[in-house]
């Protein structure tokens, strides 16, 4: 247990970033098409130099989105 109650882990994971590989591989997805949406916008990246970056809690609640986008 860490010294804040063991929510130390929980809050780091939320600020985890991904890469597109990693971000593919989580939603399922091929690499490709998560470049050609981060380069479209239609998924929360941002470009670091020559390279995208995923915040996995933005992707969550992008897809949290999506999801009920669908359901309506």
């Amino acid at each position: 247990m860490t010294r804040d109650g063991g929510k130390g882990r929980e809050a780091s994971h939320d600020n985890e970033i991904l890469t597109i590989e990693e971000v593919a591989r989580y939603l399922r997805l091929t690499p490709q098409t998560i470049y050609k949406w981060a380069q479209e916008r239609r998924i929360p990246a941002a470009k670091l130099g020559k390279e995208w970056r995923f915040r996995k809690s933005f992707i969550d609640r992008w897809l949290d989105e999506q999801i009920l986008r669908n359901k309506s």
